[in-house]
């Protein structure tokens, strides 16, 4: 990754092992900052344009591509999330709003790097602008797989087999891009995420509510 990539700034991303509660905690501090005056947009990765729509059919498994396409294809999906002239996230921010996404490049290097080199996925993430706040909510594999086995359907990595390699190249990525001196923009927060929905939301609360967010 560019040592030098930009941090947007409102810019806030939830992360984590699929199971973990990113969707949910999206949406409740979404909502939240709506209250309290915030202009919010609340969104998710894979985005839903078009090429989110299609990466989606790709993790329910009813289209297959090769990994490394599958890499590509995410970046293509956020160059468009970002940079799209009337609903791009940056578009929004730029104009004094919050960004709140469930998931973003981290879940790419994460989870994309499982079927193809973790250096071919940073080369195609490295000119994205980081996050301000990076939310990771820690959450075992094992609670994950608990949790994704009340859904119905079977998605392309859910196997339980990869998800501690997951978790391995969550730490990597989180290290590489939170760490040092040219990354002093970004505020990174861990959360216990087997607490209660509610702990949790507040934990998240409680550790966005001394920064910059809360006083827009």
């Amino acid at each position: 990754m560019d040592s030098a990539t930009e941090v947007l700034t409102n810019f806030i991303v939830l992360e984590g092992l699929d199971g973990s509660g990113t969707t949910t905690q999206m949406e409740i501090l979404s909502k939240r900052l709506a209250e309290g005056g915030s202009r919010v947009m609340p969104t998710c990765e894979p985005s839903r344009g078009p090429v989110g729509v299609f990466i989606r059919s790709i993790l329910r498994q009813e289209v297959d591509v090769d990994p490394c396409t599958l890499a590509h294809l995410f970046a293509a999906d956020r160059n468009e999330h970002l940079y799209n002239a009337s609903e791009g996230m940056v578009n929004h921010l730029e104009s004094g709003g919050v960004v709140v996404c469930d998931r973003y490049l981290f879940s790419s290097l994460a989870y994309q790097s499982i079927g193809c080199s973790y250096d071919l996925v940073a080369t195609l993430n490295g000119r994205f602008p980081l996050p301000e706040y990076l939310i990771f909510l820690e959450v075992s594999p094992e609670e994950c797989q608990k949790r994704r086995s009340t859904r119905p359907g079977v998605e392309l990595f859910d196997a339980s087999a990869i998800q501690n390699q997951i978790v391995q190249n969550y730490e990597r990525a989180i290290a590489e891009l939170t760490k040092g001196a040219a990354k002093e923009g970004i505020h990174l927060i861990r959360v216990d995420g087997e607490k209660s929905i509610e702990e949790v939301a507040e934990n998240i609360w409680s550790e966005l509510s001394t920064l910059p967010i809360q006083r827009m």
